[in-house]
């Protein structure tokens, strides 16, 4: 084999699994940012890894952002990839809230994977993803 058609391979690869990563946001998720790319990053998504009950889960989800008035976040989007309704939560933000920062609790379906996308004052979408094992589901519909 040839080193250029090994290194266009390789090209060929890295852009195969850009696409794969883009592909493997929740399109629930993706549509906040209405066709615009959405990037894996300066999110961070923190939960526990196992928890004995759905019913109130920790969550803190951060945004690296200077929070200033030309560069802030927006808002910030919370998805459930098997809750009842999976647009879990919004978070507005400005550059007066200081830091990008949210601490709550929510009520999961079972174990799954949760998302957060941001959307920063410069038109940027960012996301990040977490997993979580419920031993105890919440959120059941029961119709």
């Amino acid at each position: 084999m040839k080193r250029r058609a090994f290194l266009a391979g390789l090209g060929g690869l890295a852009l195969a699994g850009a696409a794969l990563a883009q592909e493997s946001l929740d399109p629930r998720a993706a549509a906040v940012a209405k066709g615009a790319p959405v990037r894996k990053g300066r999110v961070k998504v923190t939960l526990p890894q196992l928890a004995d009950n759905g019913n109130s889960v920790p969550i803190r989800i951060t945004v690296d952002s200077p929070m200033t008035a030309t560069d802030h976040v927006k808002s910030i989007h919370l998805y459930s990839e098997r809750n009842p309704v999976s647009n879990m939560a919004n978070f507005y933000l400005g550059p007066r809230a200081g830091r990008a920062e949210i601490d709550s609790r929510v009520r999961l379906a079972g174990s799954q994977k949760v998302t957060a996308v941001a959307a920063l004052s410069d038109g940027t979408f960012w996301y990040d993803t977490a997993s979580i094992v419920v031993t105890l589901s919440a959120c059941l519909d029961e119709s």
